[in-house]
């Protein structure tokens, strides 16, 4: 059976899976992966960890697909070929709205495109929107975990400091397109920044997959611009709740 490209991985290495858990970072992959029954190491490639297990005796993966939306776009794809039809992001973000709090839990129903790769997907006319059914999973895994959350629009970009508008940077330089773009985000009431789920959400949407994501916040860049909160409470509610909403849509 031929093996994709950058996973390196048959679709009989996901054992029937159909849903797949994709956070950024390949450590939280590993740390996801404890949470399942039965977790297996299935590859480890560049920005891309990948981990197989159980969860109501339903295979699922597990995936890391590094910052930002190309490499997203890459792990995406390769699933989708092994037979992956839902994705469930998890990852960390920014709140832009001075009533969110850090450890707050964001759910996207929709994202803002500041990224290019989901251009290469569908025009700029067609919306980057989740699917209503794993968005909704999301929801209700909050209620029944009793996690604080928002439902909302997020502004999605390829780069961590122009596009964001953060002027902490080594020149101090933001360009002209993203000047004062923070505050129109605001009072067109988008809740936080992230970097894939643009990507994610117009790929998916485009190709007959369903995408969710939750993000968890460091920071209120209303507030201030460096976190200092514990990022493992963090990471734990947000992984709760995309641990529940995949048992959700898995029944």
């Amino acid at each position: 059976m031929e093996k994709v490209f950058h996973l390196g991985l048959t679709r009989q290495d996901l054992n029937g899976a159909t849903l797949a858990i994709v956070p950024g970072d390949p450590d939280r992959s590993a740390r996801i992966s404890t949470l399942l029954d039965n977790p297996e190491c299935l590859a480890k490639t560049r920005e891309f960890h990948v981990y197989r297990g159980e969860l109501n005796g339903h295979s699922v993966v597990v995936c890391s697909t590094g910052i930002g939306g190309p490499s997203t776009s890459i792990a995406v794809e390769e699933l989708a070929q092994l037979g992956i039809d839902t994705f469930l992001r998890i990852g960390t973000t920014g709140a832009i709205q001075p009533h969110i709090n850090e450890g707050d839990i964001l759910i996207s129903q929709a994202s803002v495109r500041l990224d290019g790769a989901s251009q290469h997907f569908a025009p700029l006319s067609f919306p980057a929107v989740s699917d209503f059914f794993a968005t909704q999973a999301m929801v209700n895994a909050c209620d029944k975990l009793g996690i604080k959350f928002h439902i909302g629009i997020t502004a999605s970009s390829d780069t961590f400091y122009p596009g964001q508008e953060r002027y902490d940077t080594y020149s101090g330089y933001v360009p002209r397109a993203f000047q004062g773009s923070c505050e129109e985000w605001q009072k067109l009431g988008v809740m936080n920044y992230e970097m894939e789920s643009a990507t994610l959400f117009t790929m998916c949407a485009a190709l007959g997959l369903r995408a969710a994501c939750v993000a968890g916040v460091l920071v209120n860049r209303t507030k201030q611009e460096i976190p200092n909160v514990d990022h493992g409470e963090i990471e734990k509610k947000s992984v709760a709740v995309v641990i529940e909403a995949a048992k959700l849509l898995l029944n």
